[in-house]
C-alpha cells in the first residue's frame, strides 16, 4: 500500500506547526508530508508591527523553514499556490501541481477594505514582511524628504491608523516608541509630527476589559497618540484620509494611512468552491471543511463559533497553533487507520497586547488583569513559549525577547 499525501499549504502559524508537530508523530514510512509556501521562511506576523515602525529588524521576525523542519521527513516546495481544486484533491502552482490524500490549508488572511474609496490603493497593510519594510522606508523617506522640500508639507508627518483594534493598537504603541529617534535622527521638531488613529467604534480596543482600555489610551495619549474614535473612514487618496464623526465629514492631510481595521480569509479559499463567511470556512468539530473529510483548515481560514458568545472566536495566533497540533493528531489517526477523530475546543489561555517597548495590557488565567511592565513580560514569555515549540530552546536564544526590560 502506498504511504497518503500530505500537503500543507502556508507556513504561517497553523501550517508550519502542524509540520513540526506531524514530523515528530510520524515516521517516514507512514506518510509523505509536503509544505508549500511563497516564501523560503516563516514569520511571526504578531511581530509584523514592530516592523514596520522599526523598532524591529525583520530578520528578527522571520526564520528559514529548512532551519524548521527535517528534510528528511518534509519535502518543502518553495513556490506559490493559484488554485486549489478539492474535487480532483489538486493544488496548482504557479510551477507545477500537487495531488494528496489529505490537503492541510493554512493560507493566512488577506486585508478586509470594506469597500472604502481609495484604501486599497493608497493605504498600507501590515500582512507581511515585505509589507511591513515598505512602510517603515515609507516613512523614514518622508522624515528625510521633510527638511529637503522648500514647502514643507504637513501630510509627510502626519501618520494615520486606520483601526484601533490589537493590530493597530500595537502599532500606534510602537510609533510612539520611534517617532522620538527619527525625529532626532532627522531633525525635525516632534512636534510637528502627528501619531492620529481612527476607530469606527465608540471605543479602542472593542470588547477588551474597559479598565485596561482606559489604561492603554492614557498610556499612548501620554506618548503623542491621537484618537478619533466613532469616526467612520470614507475614502483615502495620495494625500489625505476623508472620515466622518457625528455626521460631519473631516480630512486629514497625510500621505501615510495604514490600515489595520479588517481582515478575512484567503480569497484562494472561495475560488475553491467552499462554503465560506467573509473568506473563512465554517469548519466541522474536528476542522474538517464541511464535505471534505480529506481537507483540514487551519489558522485565518477557519471560523470557528464561540458557542457562550455565538460570535467567532478570533483568527488569532494562539488559536492557530492549538489548530495545528490538534490537526496533527488528529492526521496521524488517519495515516494509522484510526477514523475516530477528537473535536478541537480552543483554550484561551490569556490574551496580551503590547504598547511599545515596556508597557502592555493583557487578561491571563482567565480573569487576571496585567498593566505595564508585568504585561509587557508575559508577552515576551508568550512569544518565547511558542518559539520553544517550533524550534525548542537554541530558536529561543536565537531570535527570542530575551530582555525583559525593554
Amino acid at each position: 500500500m502506498n504511504n497518503p499525501n500530505i500537503v500543507i499549504i502556508g507556513a504561517g502559524y497553523g501550517g508550519i506547526m502542524t509540520a513540526v508537530k506531524l514530523q515528530k508523530s510520524l515516521n517516514v514510512n507512514e506518510a509523505n508530508i509536503t509544505l508549500v509556501n511563497k516564501h523560503s521562511y516563516h514569520y511571526q506576523t504578531t511581530w509584523l508591527h514592530e516592523n514596520a515602525a522599526g523598532t524591529l529588524h525583520h530578520d528578527r521576525t522571520r526564520m528559514q523553514i529548512n532551519d524548521l523542519i527535517d528534510t528528511s521527513k518534509i519535502n518543502f516546495v518553495q513556490d506559490t499556490v493559484t488554485k486549489v481544486q478539492p474535487d480532483d484533491k489538486k493544488v496548482l502552482l504557479e510551477n507545477g501541481e500537487l495531488t494528496y490524500d489529505y490537503l492541510v490549508v493554512g493560507l493566512g488572511f488577506e486585508a478586509a477594505t470594506f469597500g472604502i474609496q481609495g484604501l486599497k490603493e493608497n493605504a498600507f497593510t501590515i500582512s507581511s514582511i515585505n509589507s511591513a519594510r515598505l512602510i517603515r522606508q515609507h516613512i523614514e523617506y518622508n522624515f528625510a524628504k521633510y527638511n529637503n522640500e522648500a514647502d514643507k508639507k504637513e501630510e509627510r508627518l502626519n501618520l494615520v491608523v486606520g483601526g484601533a483594534g490589537f493590530t493597530g493598537i500595537e502599532f500606534v504603541g510602537e510609533l510612539a516608541n520611534r517617532v522620538p529617534e527619527l525625529c532626532k535622527e532627522y531633525d525635525v521638531p516632534r512636534e510637528k509630527v502627528r501619531i492620529i488613529n481612527v476607530e469606527a467604534a465608540p471605543t479602542a480596543l472593542p470588547g477588551f476589559d474597559p479598565e485596561l482600555v482606559e489604561y492603554a489610551m492614557n498610556s499612548l495619549e501620554a506618548r503623542g497618540v491621537e484618537f478619533k474614535l466613532g469616526a467612520m473612514i470614507k475614502e483615502v487618496t495620495e494625500d489625505k484620509l476623508i472620515f466622518e464623526k457625528d455626521e460631519k465629514r473631516e480630512e486629514i492631510s497625510t500621505n501615510t494611512v495604514v490600515w489595520a481595521a479588517g481582515v478575512q480569509g484567503n480569497s484562494l479559499i472561495v475560488d475553491a468552491g467552499f462554503e465560506t463567511n467573509r473568506g473563512r470556512i465554517p469548519v466541522r468539530g474536528d476542522l474538517r471543511a464541511p464535505n471534505y473529510d480529506d481537507v483540514f483548515i487551519v489558522g485565518d481560514c477557519a471560523l470557528i463559533m464561540n458557542e457562550e458568545t455565538e460570535r467567532p472566536y478570533p483568527p488569532t495566533a494562539q488559536i492557530a497553533i492549538q489548530q495545528a497540533e490538534h490537526t496533527a493528531e488528529n492526521l496521524k489517526k488517519l495515516v494509522q487507520g484510526n477514523n475516530h477523530l477528537e473535536s478541537f475546543t480552543p483554550e484561551i489561555q490569556g490574551t496580551v497586547a503590547s504598547l511599545g517597548h515596556s508597557d502592555a495590557i493583557g487578561v491571563v488565567f482567565e480573569d487576571k488583569k496585567l498593566f505595564g511592565w508585568s504585561a509587557s513580560a508575559m508577552k515576551k514569555l508568550i512569544d518565547n513559549r511558542y518559539l520553544l515549540k517550533l524550534g525548542g530552546i537554541g530558536l529561543v536564544l536565537k531570535k527570542g525577547k530575551l530582555n525583559f526590560f525593554k
